[in-house]
């Protein structure tokens, strides 16, 4: 709850911000994914010339390659900006920024460690549930051939969406989607940007209502890979497995215990157990799972774009007693 309100409010103040992809789970529209301007990024003079002394891992991040609003680039610049020594790029089943933001890094000589990451997107329980890859290999050959199959699936998707809304009076639905889109993946809030730049609804709140959710006209469920398919490619790309904002799916406690089980039952490897914005005690409960069901600790702002309540880095800490995900990664 504490979540959605801060989402809101980032909404309605106007400061830049998504959360995920295009969660089954929930019903509505992502609030601010509107058209936008990307800020303009000051140079960074005063970046820091060495790491922070305690280092701040941020495992959780987007660029304009599936969801977020800043570019490789700009993305990389900021988290130095904000102090940040350890960032994962985890985009949505794609892992096309990887390059440019290693490349910046380098170019610039940036004092920041990139992680390969991704976030894969897995169907559990009629759930859309988020498996974040960490230390991956983008190369290998059994995550390329599972991001192109997810790509497949979402392609296959959006021109569903778009049939169905073509034969309710919407005309080129599936080419509007796609200029949103770009060369990243098509989602359901870039057809509702659609809808609404052609005038078939005030705000994308209403094209959900109307079309996009569950039970109308638009609505197609996602088909995606599982999350032992998931973590099996992480695994094979030399990565560790993370269940990705686990409090974030809507599920009863009793069923959130079922996914941890089924999660640690494919072979998972950690539980993303801090973000920074959490109900309270909800990191304290994280951690009690991760120690019960003996799964390393990850950390995540899970960051799109800037915002007042939502910044790389920002209130990440890991409690005591859960071990880290990152304890054998520099050694």
């Amino acid at each position: 709850m504490i979540w959605a309100v801060m989402v809101f409010i980032c909404f309605v103040i106007s400061i830049p911000f998504k959360f995920s992809n295009d969660l089954t789970a929930y019903p509505g529209p992502l609030l601010t994914d509107i058209p936008i301007e990307l800020p303009y990024l000051e140079p960074l003079d005063n970046a820091p010339a060495e790491m922070p002394r305690f280092p701040i891992y941020d495992l959780h991040s987007h660029t304009l390659a599936s969801d977020g609003m800043l570019t490789p680039t700009q993305l990389v610049q900021r988290a130095v900006e904000m102090r940040v020594s350890v960032l994962a790029i985890t985009d949505h089943d794609t892992t096309a920024g990887l390059a440019e933001a290693a490349d910046a890094i380098s170019r610039l000589a940036l004092p920041l460690r990139l992680i390969n990451g991704v976030e894969i997107s897995t169907a559990w329980e009629g759930f859309d549930i988020h498996i974040l890859g960490l230390g991956i290999d983008p190369q290998s050959s059994a995550m390329v051939a599972l991001l192109a199959d997810q790509a497949i699936r979402r392609q296959k998707r959006a021109e569903e969406i778009a049939r169905r809304l073509e034969k309710n009076q919407v005309p080129d639905a599936l080419a509007g989607a796609k200029a949103f889109a770009g060369d990243a993946g098509i989602t359901r809030a870039h057809f509702a940007r659609y809808l609404v730049e052609i005038g078939k609804a005030s705000n994308m709140a209403q094209v959900f209502k109307k079309y996009l959710a569950k039970g109308k006209t638009g609505y197609v469920p996602p088909q995606w890979c599982t999350i032992k398919e998931a973590v099996d490619a992480i695994h094979l790309a030399g990565g560790q497995a993370a269940l990705a904002h686990p409090s974030r799916y809507d599920l009863s406690p009793k069923w959130l215990r079922r996914l941890i089980v089924n999660f640690k039952q494919d072979s998972g490897d950690a539980i993303e157990v801090a973000q920074c914005q959490q109900a309270p005690d909800e990191r304290t409960q994280l951690a009690r799972y991760a120690e019960e069901y003996q799964l390393l600790a990850s950390q995540g702002s899970d960051f799109h774009g800037p915002c007042a309540w939502l910044e790389l880095g920002r209130r990440l800490s890991l409690p005591d007693k859960v071990i880290p995900v990152w304890q054998d990664w520099f050694k």
